[in-house]
C-alpha cells in the first residue's frame, strides 16, 4: 500500500492546538500500521464529489479526511473540526490532470461561490473593470500549464485586480504559470507524461504529496510544517540546476524566490552526476550552514551515500580547516586586537588627522581586503566602494600606518581572515588533488575579495566547478568589487528567479520600494527586480511612529500579542533592530506581549517557545510568519555614525545603499505579517516604504 500525506494535511494540522495535534498523530500512526483496524471509525462522505474521500473520527469534534483508492493507495488529505473538515472534502477532487499527468487536489468549480476568500485589495464599485489578463491564451495553452479544465472559464476572465485570488484556488504549477504570465513572462508548458506514468511521481505532484514508508518517517513529517521538510524543486528551476556551464554560473532573485533551494539541488545534482567528485556547499554563516544541512538530510534521506561526498560548511569554517591541513593552525587576529594595533600604529606615525573609524574601515575594506603588500599597490588600487579622494601625501601617511600594522601582525604571528583565504588561494594550485571538484555558494552577494580568490582557486577554471546563488539587493557585508577582475566571469551564465514563494504580495511589494528596479554589479551584470511576483496574498504591512520608546514597545507588544491570539507560535515571530544599542527596545516589546525573548547571535538559531530578537545583520537567511522591525528612527537607519565618517559623496551613496539593503533584508524575513515601528522623528526610509 502507498501511504501518502498531502501538504494540505500538514497545513491544516498546524492550525490545531497541541492536544488536538497529539490525537491526530496517534490516529495517523494507527492508520499507517493497520488501515483495516476495526478500531478506526471511517464514514462515507455522501456530499463529496470525489467518492473516494472518507472521514475518520479522531475525537468528538476532530475529523481526518482520507482519500482511499481501493487497497493500493491511502492519502491523508486534511484534518479539522467536523464541519470544516466535511466542507473541505466536499469542495475537492483528487484527479490526474488530463494534459500534464500530475496528481492534483482540485477545488470543485461549482462551489467556488461558497468559499470565503479574504480580499486584501478592495476594488471600488465605480471603477471600470480591468481587461482580462489571459483572454488571448487558448484552452490548450492553459491546460499545458496545469490549469484544471473546470477552471479555464474563471482563469480566462481574471484581471489584474483578482488574479492573486483566482491563483490561490489553483494547484501550484497552474498558479505559478499564471502569475508569470501576468508579469510578462512565458512559462514553459509541462511535458506530456509517458503512457502509464504514475501521476504521483510527476515533479509537480511531488511538491504536494509525499510517500511515507515508515513510522519514523511519518513521525518526522508530522513534527515539521510542510515547508520545513519538503524541498522538492520547482520544475521551472530544474533547467538552471541541471544545466552544463562552461564556467562560473550564478542564479539571482529577490528575497523568497528560492535561491537557496536551487543551490541545494545544484549541489545534490553534481554529487549524483559525478560519483567520484566531492562537492562543497558553502554559505556565509554557521547558522545558515546548519539550516542547509537539515534541508540536505531531508532531500537525500534515501540516498545516504551522497552525503559522504557532499559537505556543507560556513565559508570561514571550511577555510580554517583547509588552512590547518595545508599550511598550519592559524592564529586569527581579533577585532579588538586589530583596533588596538591600528591605534598604536597611527600614534607612532602621527596619523591624528584620520579618525579611528576611517582607519579601521580603510584597512578592512581596502588594504586587508585586497591584500595590498606594497606602497605602489596601495597608491594604485581601484577604490571601488571607497571612493573618498585622498591626496598622495595623505595616502603615504596612511600606508606608513598600515605597513607598520602588517609588520606587527607578522611579529605576533597573527593573520586576518583575508590573509587566511589569500594564503589558501596561493597554496591550492600547488596541491596534487584539490579538496573539492565542485563548489556551490549560497548568499554569494556577500563574498569578499579574498574569499572569491579562494573560491576561484578551488574552481581552477573547470566547467561546472563554481555555482553562485545570491541577491545584490541583499548585499550588506561587503563593498562592491569586480568579480571579473579576479577571474570569475558569470556574464552569459546568469539567471534571475521571479516567483516569490515565501513572502506575501503585500510585504514584497512594499519592501521592493526600498530598492531600485534594477541592480547592477561592478561588471555590468544586471538583476532586474521588476516582474517579480508573490504567489499568495496577506495583510498590508503596518507602519507606526510613536512618541517615545515606551509607547513603541507597548504598541509592538500589543501587535505581537494579537498574532499569538490568532494562532501563531512564539518561535514563528521575530523582532529586529539596527544595532545592539536598540536591543533593549526589542526585549521590552516581547516582555509587553508576555512572552520570552530568545536572542540570536551568529551561531544560535530561533528557539521554540520564545520570540527571536536580534540585529538586522543576523536576520539574513532566516524566515518567520510575523516580523516586527523596530527602532527605525532618524539617525538609527541610516546609521548616523556611518554617515559622519563619510568624506565623499560617492561614499555616502554606498552607505545609503547598504543601509537600504539592511532594512530590506529585515522586512523580507516576514512571510505573512509585518510591523515597522519607530519613535519620532522617523527614518526617511519609512517615507519610501509608504510609497
Amino acid at each position: 500500500m502507498n501511504f501518502r500525506i498531502a501538504d494540505t494535511f500538514t497545513d491544516s494540522l498546524g492550525r490545531l492546538n497541541g492536544d488536538e495535534q497529539k490525537a491526530v498523530k496517534t490516529t495517523a500512526f494507527d492508520l499507517q500500521m493497520n488501515p483495516a483496524s476495526p478500531g478506526l471509525q471511517f464514514h462515507k462522505l455522501d456530499k463529496a464529489r470525489d467518492k473516494n474521500f472518507w472521514s475518520l473520527r479522531v475525537s468528538r469534534d476532530i475529523r481526518l479526511i482520507v482519500h482511499r483508492d481501493g487497497a493500493a493507495n491511502l492519502l491523508l488529505a486534511y484534518v479539522g473540526h467536523h464541519d470544516d473538515a466535511y466542507q473541505w472534502a466536499e469542495r475537492r477532487r483528487l484527479e490526474t490532470h488530463p494534459r500534464t499527468g500530475a496528481a492534483q487536489l482540485v477545488e470543485v468549480r461549482e462551489r467556488v461561490e461558497e468559499i470565503a476568500v479574504q480580499r486584501y485589495v478592495e476594488v471600488a464599485a465605480d471603477r471600470p473593470r480591468k481587461p482580462p489578463l489571459f483572454a488571448r491564451h487558448s484552452d490548450d495553452e492553459l491546460l499545458g500549464w496545469g490549469v484544471p479544465a473546470e477552471w479555464l472559464e474563471q482563469v480566462r476572465v481574471a484581471t489584474e485586480d483578482d488574479v492573486l485570488e483566482v491563483a490561490s484556488h489553483l494547484p501550484a504549477e497552474a498558479s505559478e504559470a499564471l502569475l508569470e504570465l501576468a508579469v510578462g513572462g512565458t512559462p514553459r508548458p509541462i511535458a506530456a507524461p509517458e503512457p502509464g506514468a504514475d501521476p504521483f511521481a510527476h515533479p509537480d505532484a511531488q511538491r504536494r504529496f509525499r510517500v511515507v514508508e515508515s513510522v519514523e518517517e511519518l513521525e518526522r513529517a508530522l513534527d515539521y510544517p510542510w515547508e520545513k521538510w519538503t524541498v522538492f524543486l520547482h520544475p521551472a528551476q530544474r533547467e538552471t540546476v541541471e544545466k552544463d556551464y562552461g564556467g562560473p554560473a550564478r542564479v539571482s532573485g529577490s528575497a523568497g524566490t528560492g535561491k537557496s533551494i536551487v543551490a541545494l539541488h545544484r549541489a545534490v545534482f553534481l554529487a549524483r552526476k559525478h560519483p567520484e567528485g566531492r562537492v562543497l556547499l558553502t554559505t556565509f554563516s554557521e547558522t545558515l550552514a546548519s539550516s542547509l544541512r537539515t534541508k540536505l538530510r531531508r532531500l537525500i534521506g534515501n540516498e545516504p551515500r551522497l552525503g559522504e561526498r557532499l559537505e556543507v560548511h560556513a565559508i570561514q569554517a571550511i577555510a580554517r580547516r583547509l588552512y590547518e591541513l595545508n599550511i598550519g593552525k592559524p592564529r586569527i587576529a581579533s577585532r579588538t586586537a586589530l583596533r588596538d594595533l591600528i591605534a598604536a600604529a597611527s600614534r607612532e606615525v602621527g596619523g591624528h588627522k584620520f579618525s579611528a573609524r576611517f582607519l579601521e574601515t580603510e584597512w578592512a575594506e581596502v588594504v586587508d581586503a585586497w591584500q595590498l603588500a606594497t606602497w605602489p599597490d596601495y597608491r594604485d588600487v581601484a577604490r571601488l566602494g571607497r571612493k573618498t579622494r585622498l591626496p598622495e601625501k595623505q595616502r603615504q601617511v596612511l600606508w606608513e600606518i598600515f605597513d607598520r600594522l602588517r609588520r606587527r601582525l607578522g611579529e605576533l604571528g597573527l593573520v586576518t581572515e583575508s590573509d587566511l583565504f589569500s594564503g589558501l588561494a596561493a597554496r591550492l594550485p600547488a596541491l596534487h588533488t584539490l579538496p573539492f571538484e565542485f563548489v556551490v555558494v549560497d548568499e554569494a552577494q556577500d563574498v569578499s575579495v579574498a574569499q572569491l580568490r579562494f573560491l576561484a582557486a578551488l574552481g581552477a577554471g573547470r566547467p561546472n566547478s563554481l555555482f553562485f546563488a545570491g541577491d545584490l539587493g541583499q548585499r550588506i557585508f561587503q563593498q562592491p568589487f569586480s568579480w571579473k577582475a579576479l577571474g570569475v566571469e558569470v556574464r552569459g551564465r546568469s539567471r534571475t528567479l521571479r516567483i516569490n514563494y515565501r513572502t506575501s504580495h503585500q510585504i514584497r511589494a512594499q519592501a521592493d520600494r526600498l530598492l531600485a528596479p534594477e541592480v547592477r554589479d561592478v561588471d555590468g551584470n544586471a538583476e532586474e527586480r521588476r516582474g517579480t511576483i508573490s504567489v499568495f496574498n496577506g495583510p498590508e504591512p503596518v507602519i507606526q511612529v510613536e512618541k517615545s520608546p515606551a509607547a513603541e514597545a507597548a504598541a509592538a507588544g500589543t501587535w505581537i500579542k494579537e498574532r499569538v491570539a490568532e494562532g501563531l507560535k512564539p518561535h514563528e515571530i521575530a523582532v529586529f533592530v539596527r544595532t545592539p544599542a536598540e536591543l533593549n527596545r526589542a526585549r521590552d516589546a516581547v516582555a509587553k506581549a508576555g512572552l520570552l525573548a530568545h536572542e540570536l547571535d551568529e551561531h544560535v538559531e530561533p528557539g521554540h517557545g520564545s520570540v527571536s530578537v536580534g540585529t538586522m545583520h543576523l536576520a539574513k537567511g532566516l524566515e518567520f510568519r510575523a516580523v516586527v522591525v523596530m527602532a527605525c528612527d532618524d539617525e538609527v537607519i541610516p546609521l548616523q555614525e556611518r554617515i559622519e565618517s563619510i568624506a565623499d559623496d560617492a561614499d555616502l551613496e554606498e552607505v545609503y545603499n547598504t543601509e537600504r539593503h539592511l532594512l530590506y533584508v529585515a522586512c523580507t524575513r516576514a512571510r505573512d505579517q509585518l510591523l515597522i515601528t519607530s519613535t519620532a522623528p522617523a527614518s526617511e526610509f519609512l517615507d519610501d516604504l509608504r510609497g
